[in-house]
């Protein structure tokens, strides 16, 4: 093809592509990595055919642009999210930290509830857990085997539908504070009775400590953040009783879009439980000691994202 019918071609195309490297609003990433290909082609082509022209020295020169361009969107796009995950997501535990502590105090006072209940009324375990979940817990205690629960099912289908359960009960305690704060404190206070009656059963038949090798394996992260979303939830509901001197709707719209935040950090957390619960906690009876490491980095972990790491930069930043 004679260089000149190969620019008549495609000068359209590369006039296209130049304005779309030369403007300053953001383009289309898979529309810039389809500029990019088609330059380099047509580069390919002109380097073999036309090496001294003009029209491969520009090809060259616009297939760079195009490059300099991806890499740049890239790294602010890396940028971006190494900034959410470090400094948003810190400051927006930081900026709710009330709620969540009020969260952890109402789960933890309705566990001892729950505990205290079931020690003086036999029927409350029943009544919390239903009979057909007591007794079938009881047998699996007698044949020494109390969390022989965690063991049924495939471990996969196990870790799916556990992270899906733990999920929806978070979104529900979040979802919940849109009723005033009532309706997360309703959850919270409704799992924080079934987690002490449960503990209580254990303990009533004198295997409390077996039971929670394999309990805290899955759970230290999986309460945990239930009670972080659960502080998210009241964060809202805070938000709507108690505007401060912003309008109802503006520290509703300006609290949620913190607490969505403080949200999407938990559900990498609930895939950890879930997969722990899935895969490992059916195999505490193996060592008592590795159960004991997982549940403490579990907990290290727990406290540092959502405790140590917020205060830390706060201190650092002076967030109020």
């Amino acid at each position: 093809m004679r260089e000149a019918s190969f620019v008549e071609r495609n000068k359209e195309k590369w006039t296209l592509i130049e304005n779309n490297l030369s403007i300053n609003m953001q383009v289309d990433p898979d529309e810039l990595a389809s500029n990019y290909i088609e330059l380099t082609n047509d580069l390919a082509y002109a380097q073999t055919f036309y090496p001294e022209s003009k029209v491969r020295a520009y090809l060259n020169e616009l297939a760079v642009t195009a490059h300099q361009k991806i890499y740049k969107d890239q790294k602010a796009s890396n940028n971006k999210f190494k900034s959410f995950i470090n400094e948003e997501i810190p400051q927006a535990i930081w900026s709710i930290r009330r709620p969540l502590l009020y969260s952890f105090l109402i789960f933890t006072l309705a566990s001892v509830i729950g505990f205290l209940s079931s020690v003086y009324d036999i029927d409350f375990i029943r009544l919390i857990l239903g009979d057909y979940y007591v007794d079938s817990t009881i047998e699996s205690i007698k044949a020494g085997d109390p969390a022989a629960v965690y063991g049924k099912g495939s471990n996969f289908g196990s870790a799916i539908w556990i992270t899906i359960n733990n999920v929806r009960v978070a979104f529900m305690a979040f979802a919940a504070g849109l009723f005033f704060s009532v309706g997360t404190g309703y959850v919270l206070f409704s799992n924080g009775i079934m987690l002490g009656a449960f503990h209580q059963m254990f303990f009533q038949y004198g295997v409390m400590g077996k039971a929670m090798s394999a309990i805290w394996i899955h759970g230290t992260i999986e309460i945990s953040v239930i009670i972080v979303a659960g502080g998210c939830g009241l964060a809202i509901g805070n938000s709507i009783l108690f505007p401060k001197s912003f309008t109802r709707l503006t520290s509703f719209v300006r609290t949620a879009k913190i607490a969505m935040k403080v949200l999407v950090s938990t559900i990498p957390f609930f895939i950890i439980a879930g997969t722990l619960e899935g895969f490992v906690t059916r195999y505490y009876n193996v060592s008592i000691w590795l159960c004991l490491l997982i549940i403490v980095l579990s907990l290290l972990a727990i406290l540092y994202f959502y405790v140590i790491n917020p205060y830390r930069l706060a201190k650092r930043f002076q967030w109020k």
